[in-house]
């Protein structure tokens, strides 16, 4: 850690929560408390969002950003606890294959999928590295609230697209960047952090500790369109029958009727 670091704002749902420390960008050191976070209290302190939702007031049912995917060959980023690759297990996919930083998410998912009499071929390693995943070779590669842990954007975008096939589609959800710059104050939305700001931060939450990097929407289209994207599709609008399906009232769903809380892009291969 910087030892000059300083403290700034950290927003997590809709309000002000604790103190991030700015810290170096240090890809080892950034993947160990990472994985640390999500070996032990991750689930317990984020939860898990998993397909058909993109975010919490997102959905694919809605959106229908994949289409039919029987017969296709899918590789999921981040894979979590697995419940995403039961969806598109259950949707008839033929290949399913997985990538995801801790091997306690990992374990998680081999039970889910064996439970509901499903399999995939799991890989554990940071999404930004080398890791045996075959090239040119699968239909989608998607990513449900993790493409976002990159130490490496553009060499992120730049290796799943080595993975697909010529015309094969990424999709991926993260946390809309100007949600993590305005907090809810007195029934009144405040911004609370620089949109600019992309620099990485420590945040401790409760019993873990986890590193992040609150990226412009524009990086992401940028790092896109240099990996040898066309963006088709993006998503930002809040479901307002899934709003009201809830009867949510907390000043997360009142926020998220103002702003967005979560963005989800579609690309192809060129």
């Amino acid at each position: 850690m910087d030892k000059n670091s300083v403290y700034r704002t950290n927003i997590i749902g809709a309000g002000e929560v604790g103190s991030a420390i700015s810290v170096e960008m240090d890809k080892n050191s950034i993947h160990k408390t990472n994985s640390i976070f999500w070996d032990t209290k991750g689930n317990d302190i984020l939860g898990a969002t998993a397909l058909p939702f993109y975010g919490s007031y997102v959905s694919e049912e809605k959106c229908q950003l994949f289409g039919d995917v029987s017969g296709k060959k899918m590789l999921e980023i981040g894979c979590g606890t697995g419940h995403s690759l039961q969806y598109q297990g259950k949707r008839k996919a033929s290949e399913l294959w997985a990538l995801d930083l801790s091997e306690k998410q990992i374990e998680k998912a081999k039970q889910h999928l064996t439970a509901c009499g499903l399999s995939a071929k799991f890989i554990c390693a940071p999404m930004e590295e080398e890791c045996g995943i075959p090239v040119n070779y699968f239909d989608f590669v998607y990513s449900i609230y993790a493409i976002g842990w990159t130490t490496d954007l553009e060499g992120t975008f730049c290796r799943i697209a080595s993975y697909l096939k010529k015309g094969g589609v990424f999709i991926f959800s993260w946390s809309h960047p100007i949600h993590k710059c305005v907090a809810v104050e007195n029934n009144m939305l405040a911004f609370k952090k620089c949109y600019f700001d992309e620099s990485w931060y420590s945040v401790s939450l409760g019993e873990g500790t986890l590193n992040l990097s609150d990226r412009k929407l524009s990086t992401y289209v940028n790092a896109l369109s240099k990996a040898g994207f066309v963006i088709e599709q993006m998503v930002e609008e809040s479901d307002d029958e899934i709003m009201k399906s809830r009867d949510d009232n907390s000043d997360f769903a009142k926020k998220a009727k103002m702003l967005p809380a979560t963005f989800v892009i579609k690309a192809r291969k060129l």
